[in-house]
């Protein structure tokens, strides 16, 4: 058994002591948050509360727009005429994927808002709903073919996030409606090191560009006029200032600082014994 006898030893093992564990305290300042910058959508405490769902999004067709459109009748040898542009729909338009893939064919809608399918000529749907466009479409396909129908689908409703979270990338949404928490869901959620309270949804529309801040620790995100996402939407996730402190370069070199002051430490006292 090793006796101290010295004081000055004994000052020494003590500070060997704390300068060791400096790193796990570090650590642990830097890796707790408050709980409320955390959780999701809070407010009272109720088992039970609703809301009435206030607002929607409901996207129009505008100009630089690709469609897809399917066309169905009594004649499958017709129909295959209006569907050629739909027949090399590439894996990277599917939902939820990013869209850096090979560039799908479609219906693509020209500067003046038309659409040129053939047999019909040019068609105007600019500023139309899906349903609505795709109804258009079916009433101009009556001089040619027989009880058609039309399925309408936009091919590049995209939406991008980046910054904190897991899976940063331009997500391809189909169904072209998407909300924010569903596109945080398929970028894999937010970091640890992603603000939540302060979340920056930029927004591009009719030549103007807007700047919001959205914070999903409370619920009036929903009531948010960015909580459903429009076309070409932005999103970016700040991170948090212990994300900032963590990166810096002279903290990274932090724990080489201290196992060489251990190691003189560890020396002296068996010097000084």
């Amino acid at each position: 058994m090793i006796r101290i006898n010295s004081v000055r030893t004994r000052k020494s093992i003590w500070a060997l002591l704390l300068i060791s564990g400096l790193p796990l305290l570090l650590g642990s300042l830097q890796s707790c948050a408050p709980a409320r910058n955390i959780v999701y959508f809070q407010g009272d405490s109720l088992r039970y509360s609703g809301d009435s769902i206030r607002q929607s999004y409901t996207p129009t067709i505008q100009p630089n727009d690709l469609l897809s459109i399917v066309v169905g009748s009594l004649s499958p040898e017709s129909d295959a005429i209006f569907n050629v542009p739909n027949q090399f729909m590439t894996s990277a338009m599917k939902y939820g994927s990013a869209g850096s893939g090979a560039q799908s064919l479609g219906y693509l809608v020209d500067s003046d808002g038309n659409i040129e399918m053939p047999l019909v000529g040019k068609i105007h749907i600019q500023d139309l709903k899906s349903q609505i466009a795709a109804d258009t479409v079916r009433r101009r396909l009556l001089t040619v073919l027989r009880e058609p129908t039309v399925t309408l689908r936009s091919l590049n409703f995209k939406v991008s996030v980046l910054g904190e979270v897991n899976q940063p990338a331009i997500y391809v949404i189909p169904d072209e409606k998407i909300t924010l928490p569903e596109l945080l869901s398929l970028a894999g959620d937010l970091t640890i090191y992603g603000r939540r309270d302060n979340i920056t949804v930029i927004r591009e529309e009719n030549g103007h560009r807007e700047y919001a801040k959205v914070d999903l620790t409370t619920r009036e995100v929903f009531d948010s006029p960015y909580y459903y996402l429009h076309k070409n939407d932005l999103v970016y996730i700040e991170p948090v200032a212990a994300r900032t402190t963590f990166t810096d370069r002279r903290l990274q070199l932090l724990p080489l600082y201290i196992s060489l002051i251990s190691a003189a430490s560890l020396v002296f006292i068996r010097l000084a014994r």
